[in-house]
């Protein structure tokens, strides 16, 4: 298994890639910078990236991030020395898969890296309840909507639109104004912020509204 450790404690970040090795772990790389560590991991490519948060130039939930925007993101184990709630929540915002602080026990430490690798959700005890309270939390809170709302009036007359109907056409089938259907499309030009019948014509394509009858 190939490990990465990021902490800008040179004694600490050496003594844990000593503990990694002496495990039997192959520790490819390490380094107390975070824009480095993105730069190194992008070369190397980890399995799992041990990152401490207090970095001097990017914070490690920066790093966390960006880890897990590459093409082939490792699994982040965070080893930090706090245990504060915000924290470890941003931290696994950030996409970090386990948190664990690091008054940990070397074995611990060692169990926790190897089950990150295995896809495991690793926390220190007492933790992972904060975290599993968290997404309770935000589980029970209602969905926003995704993108904007049409009326049903507004998806109607958008789809006669992209069928190439003109807005008087639109008007006599619907039984409507000609001035109604021109502020239908204006509000639906608004709400997609769009800019002409063209990008309504494709949104409707890309939307599936041609499909209907």
């Amino acid at each position: 298994m190939r490990v990465m450790v990021v902490d800008d404690h040179p004694m600490w970040r050496d003594a844990v890639a000593r503990d990694l090795g002496e495990a039997g772990y192959e520790v490819v790389a390490s380094t107390g910078e975070g824009r480095q560590a993105l730069r190194v991991a992008a070369a190397v490519r980890p399995d799992v990236v041990v990152l401490d948060l207090q970095l001097p130039d990017l914070p490690g939930v920066e790093v966390a991030r960006g880890l897990g925007a590459s093409d082939d993101p490792p699994r982040v184990l965070v080893l930090s020395a706090s245990a504060e709630p915000e924290d470890v929540l941003e931290a696994v915002k950030a996409g970090a898969s386990g948190y664990l602080v690091k008054s940990a026990s070397k074995e611990d430490f060692l169990d926790a890296v190897r089950r990150t690798a295995e896809g495991d959700a690793v926390f220190t005890p007492g933790l992972a309840g904060l975290v599993l309270g968290e997404y309770r939390r935000l589980a029970a809170q209602p969905a926003a909507p995704e993108g904007p709302v049409l009326t049903e009036r507004e998806t109607e007359v958008l789809r006669l639109v992209a069928k190439g109907l003109s807005y008087r056409q639109i008007a006599a089938r619907l039984v409507l104004s000609h001035r109604t259907v021109q502020n239908h499309v204006q509000n639906t030009l608004s709400k997609l912020q769009l800019h002409n019948r063209v990008e309504l014509v494709r949104y409707a394509i890309e939307k599936g509204l041609t499909e209907r009858d």
